[in-house]
């Protein structure tokens, strides 16, 4: 590992044993600046970053064995606990990300739980810009139940000069706290706070006497905010990502204040209380400037929402358009967005009732630029347990339709025989079928890029796609023809 300057290891660290495990760090290059790992417990982050105390040696005297020269941290831990923090802490000197991500099995003890005293250690050597703390509940619905607002207030005090702080279940801060943090740190430009559920409107409610200028808000599964909340936030004209999924107080007076957003890239809306009437709002304002929206979820949106987007727009830039578990959604609504002839890189549509074989003929059938062939924008299409799917839909998924499709959700269950014998036909392209999200997450990472790069296709593969013979597409019509 000698001259390795940033290292992803995206697996169990933990299957190492502990001797093992330290003896391969003491190789690492004093070069490597950033640090990624995938899964580790918190006993071996602490054990892996305790100095060594020598006879000769101050017991004060806090130097790292191993990682000197750690700028980016993130790591998925067991539990973020007090002595973890504090190790990293005290320990890595440069540090100015810090990202740690638990997921407990089994509610935390104290002693293997981030408290106050734990956020008062943050930041001791005053180079922190980015800070992400987040309680996952991926096994377990938990929190950080032994932070309370002075544990932010204790933090605050070293963090005045935070770029970026993403705080995620802490269940017992309220509004004090989390308005500590938009009063002490005047640099922050990123704000994200999950799973917030004593966070109101009074935190944004003077935001506009700051001095701060957010790009990026994300205050997912905050269930307290309501319309006043964002009426307040859209201060911040330079809002490039707005993240309030499962914010379900929120209804169309919201999309009201944010169409002044001008500069906003992304917005996620699941589970809100909009309706067709407020989707308006967004086309007479930033439709032209997104780049990805979700509407998962939104109970009382129909094909009205749809028009009340696209009618009218010119130059947009949309690549990213979720419309899953929209009840009233139908292949009408689909075909006005055919109709629109929207560049749409990204279409989910998962869990759509009303979803049938007209949606893709119409998907397959759009055609956005003229030199490059019908439905040649798409590169993901999810139509997972879309109710009214059927063989027919699987004759328009052939080449030469969709040629630049990469990802496509499934029903597999109904129609598993022309669903194998498509992913023979197309081997490039990825099926799903059993009800797993396909491509890369879209709503994880909510910084910089918008859209996901897609690869071109290479030599070979164009090369294989046009020298093939028609043995695939006869089979497919085999299978099609048992299925009928």
């Amino acid at each position: 590992m000698q001259g390795l300057k940033a290292l992803n290891l995206m697996f169990d660290i933990s299957l190492f044993l502990r001797h093992n495990f330290a003896r391969v760090w003491t190789l690492a290059s004093e070069k490597l600046t950033s640090l990624e790992i995938g899964y580790i417990s918190s006993v071996m982050v602490t054990e892996l970053l305790s100095p060594n105390v020598g006879p000769h040696q101050c017991p004060n005297q806090i130097r790292p064995s191993v990682l000197p020269g750690i700028q980016k941290l993130s790591l998925s831990v067991d539990y973020i606990t007090d002595t973890m923090v504090g190790t990293i802490s005290k320990g890595l000197i440069l540090l100015t990300h810090l990202e740690l991500r638990d997921a407990p099995l089994i509610e935390p003890r104290v002693t293997f739980d981030l408290t106050n005293s734990g956020l008062q250690q943050i930041n001791q050597h005053g180079r922190l810009k980015h800070l992400s703390l987040v309680r996952s509940q991926e096994f377990l619905i938990t929190y950080f139940k032994r932070v309370n607002d002075l544990g932010i207030l204790l933090m605050a005090d070293k963090c005045a000069n935070m770029e970026s702080i993403c705080l995620g279940g802490f269940c017992r801060v309220t509004d004090s706290g989390f308005k500590t943090i938009l009063h002490s740190c005047s640099n922050l430009y990123k704000l994200k706070v999950s799973h917030g559920s004593q966070l109101t409107d009074l935190v944004f409610h003077d935001i506009a006497a700051t001095s701060l200028s957010l790009t990026h808000v994300s205050l997912g599964w905050c269930n307290l905010l309501t319309n006043h909340a964002i009426r307040s936030l859209v201060c911040n004209l330079d809002l490039k990502v707005l993240d309030l999924r499962d914010c379900k107080n929120l209804g169309d007076e919201a999309l009201r204040a944010i169409g002044s957003l001008c500069k906003l890239k992304m917005l996620l809306l699941d589970g809100s209380d909009i309706t067709d009437v407020g989707m308006a709002y967004l086309q007479h304002g930033i439709i032209g400037s997104l780049v990805s929206l979700s509407v998962r979820g939104c109970k009382k949106l129909t094909d009205k929402c749809i028009s009340a987007l696209f009618d009218g727009s010119y130059k947009l830039q949309l690549q990213e358009l979720d419309l899953s578990n929209l009840p009233n959604l139908s292949d009408n609504g689909v075909l006005t967005l055919a109709k629109h002839r929207v560049p749409i890189a990204e279409l989910r549509m998962r869990q759509c009732p009303l979803i049938g074989d007209t949606s893709v003929m119409a998907l397959a059938s759009m055609q956005v630029d003229d030199d490059r062939g019908h439905g040649s924008s798409l590169q993901l299409l999810d139509l997972y347990n879309c109710g009214g799917i059927t063989q027919l839909s699987f004759r328009w998924l052939k080449k030469p339709y969709f040629p630049r499709l990469r990802w496509l959700g499934v029903t597999g269950s109904v129609n598993r025989d022309i669903v194998d014998a498509l992913a023979r036909n197309r081997p490039f392209l990825h099926v799903a079928c059993r009800g797993e999200e396909i491509g890369t997450d879209p709503w994880n990472d909510l910084d910089g890029s918008y859209m996901h790069d897609y690869e071109e296709l290479d030599e070979l593969e164009r090369w294989l796609q046009e020298g093939e013979d028609e043995s695939d597409d006869e089979e497919m019509d085999d299978a099609d023809m048992l299925m009928g």
